[in-house]
């Protein structure tokens, strides 16, 4: 797997900058934005789903290296605007705990599924992921500065994912699958963790 294939991920990341950089937020933007960004690294479930996600792309490499991610990124976008219409989404934080546990087992097992079949996987996910976002919003966060914070940090924990894979690729080239896959499996055990309520 050569560099150039993190270009797609990184250019997902990169793509949501430029309206945030050349903006000139007001207060409620700039704590909108803020908190927006810190929701989704803030909270160990979120993170290792998001990661998670990185990783599968990263295995199922082609197109889907930056499809799935895209994918979970646009339909988090439409489960966050769920949330901000005040629509309820039925077992969010089971859904979001589910979601850990489905991404370790497809890393852990090397699911090698259809771009399109992984896409609409995530795509589920992405909804619990983006209404939580979404109900958890500040009162004084502005919505828009708020939905651009938790995209872009995805999408940066999506690319983190990609860059794990990577790396641990490159790191060895026989034992790199094995170290990934160990790494899904504990993931997929600290989703079971939260979903009980251990962790």
């Amino acid at each position: 797997m050569s560099l150039r294939l993190l270009r797609p991920a990184l250019g997902l990341a990169a793509a949501l900058v430029p309206s945030v950089a050349f903006a000139h937020p007001g207060h409620a933007d700039a704590v909108g934005f803020v908190s927006g960004f810190g929701h989704p690294v803030g909270g160990l479930d979120h993170v290792l789903a998001m990661v998670l996600v990185g990783v599968f792309a990263f295995q199922l490499g082609g197109r889907a290296l930056w499809l799935v991610p895209a994918a979970f990124v646009a339909v988090m976008a439409a489960g966050g605007a769920l949330g901000m219409a005040g629509v309820e989404v039925p077992f969010v934080e089971a859904g979001i705990a589910i979601s850990i546990i489905a991404l370790g087992a497809a890393v852990a097992f090397g699911v090698r599924a259809p771009a399109a079949v992984a896409m609409a996987m995530v795509g589920l996910f992405a909804i619990f992921h983006g209404h939580a976002h979404s109900a958890e919003a500040p009162e004084t966060a502005a919505g828009a500065a708020y939905a651009a914070g938790f995209m872009l940090a995805t999408a940066l924990l999506h690319a983190a994912g990609v860059g794990f894979g990577f790396l641990i690729g490159k790191v060895s080239e026989t034992r790199g699958p094995i170290v990934t896959r160990v790494a899904g499996a504990a993931a997929g055990l600290a989703g079971v963790a939260i979903l009980v309520g251990a962790l």
